[in-house]
């Protein structure tokens, strides 16, 4: 029979000890974690629970139970839980050991307020602001999920904006004339690199890991199926960046008598030669992200008169010109790989040029029909 007190509630269980519970400030009702053999050991927890309370340092016992876990502690369960892919992975880890666990490693998770999160984001340069947008975005992740698991009652990353950084550099899409220049000053095995990345609009990473069996030039498509990225000085070969990476992309008919003509001089045989290998003497080793651009891409783009070109610029230069053909957001997204509207929209301003085209013939379509000389509205009858 349990029984009412001036606080908390006490009740005999059939095995004789006592359970004793609270309705706490949150309007939940909490037990305590054991039974006690006595009366009064229950009696005691009560009084140490209302003590807790009139001194405005409760916790709820079960998240208190937890208050020794540390942010490193539950960050490190936290990452190994994600299925995540390894570029993904050790930029996470990356942005743990240098911004985070400075700051919050060795602090209970729940003693970390939005004051504490509010002072860590002050120290974060704001010259700097991908990085510092990613290092909160993690942190407002992690915190999320120990919401969620009720590890702490509510998230204290409360910065409007905080997570997000809006691009600092405009995109400049090469034109088709500049495109032809930096592919010109390339070494020839290289030029269908800066091609391939233009005229089907693939990633660094999607380029350099196509292989043989990638290539159906007689239906002229290619298929992106596999990227390679560099993690922690070693080749690691995944899905695309997206499940809307893993997609068939249609080659421009022009493009294909060149494709044909790199493979026959400078891949080598077997369905999984890599169109871009390393170098002749390593054909079986991708090219690398530094060595194309130390080695090759920044040489080309300077003689091109090119400066500021990046790779995936040539990205933006393909999905800028399927939005001058007129493709719709969908066929962008599908083309490109894109997951989200909101990355093809990026690229559909590019067709607000063709606006005054548009603008011109409609005028035309208004102007009277011009008969032909000696003709009527039919012809010659």
């Amino acid at each position: 029979m349990g029984r009412r007190r001036g606080f908390g509630y006490l009740r005999r269980l059939p095995s004789k000890r006592w359970q004793a519970s609270y309705i706490g400030p949150d309007l939940g009702r909490h037990n305590a974690p054991d039974t006690f053999e006595t009366k009064g050991d229950g009696e005691a927890w009560l009084a140490a629970e209302r003590r807790l309370l009139a001194a405005d340092d409760w916790l709820p016992p079960g998240q208190r139970r937890r208050q020794g876990l540390t942010f490193e502690a539950y960050a490190g369960h936290w990452l190994e839980a994600r299925e995540l892919k390894p570029s993904t992975r050790a930029l996470y880890r990356g942005i743990l050991r240098r911004e985070l666990l400075p700051e919050f490693g060795e602090t209970s998770v729940t003693r970390i307020g939005a004051a504490d999160v509010r002072a860590w984001y002050a120290t974060l340069d704001p010259g700097r602001k991908t990085r510092r947008a990613h290092a909160y975005s993690l942190l407002r992740a992690i915190l999320d999920t120990a919401v969620t698991e009720e590890v702490i009652p509510s998230n204290p990353c409360t910065i409007r904006g905080a997570g997000q950084t809006k691009r600092a550099r405009r995109i400049e899409p090469a034109t088709i004339d500049e495109l032809a220049a930096l592919v010109a000053a390339m070494p020839e095995r290289l030029r269908l690199m800066p091609l391939l990345a233009a005229w089907c609009g693939l990633r660094f990473g999607e380029v350099s890991e196509l292989r043989r069996r990638d290539l159906d030039l007689e239906r002229g498509r290619l298929a992106v199926a596999r990227g390679v990225v560099r993690v922690d000085g070693a080749d690691v070969v995944g899905t695309p960046k997206s499940a809307a990476g893993v997609r068939v992309v249609a080659i421009p008919p022009h493009l294909v008598p060149v494709i044909t003509a790199h493979l026959a001089e400078h891949v080598g045989p077997g369905r999984e030669a890599l169109l871009f290998p390393h170098s002749a003497a390593e054909p079986k080793r991708h090219m690398t992200h530094a060595r194309y651009y130390g080695r090759f891409h920044m040489p080309a783009r300077e003689a091109a008169g090119l400066p500021d070109l990046r790779f995936h610029d040539l990205r933006h230069t393909g999905a800028t010109l399927a939005a001058q053909t007129g493709a719709t957001l969908a066929e962008l997204m599908g083309r490109l790989g894109h997951s989200t509207p909101g990355a093809a929209l990026r690229y559909q301003h590019a067709a607000q040029g063709r606006d005054a085209e548009i603008a011109r013939l409609l005028s035309v379509m208004a102007e009277p029909p011009k008969r032909r000389k000696g003709k009527g509205r039919r012809g010659a009858g």
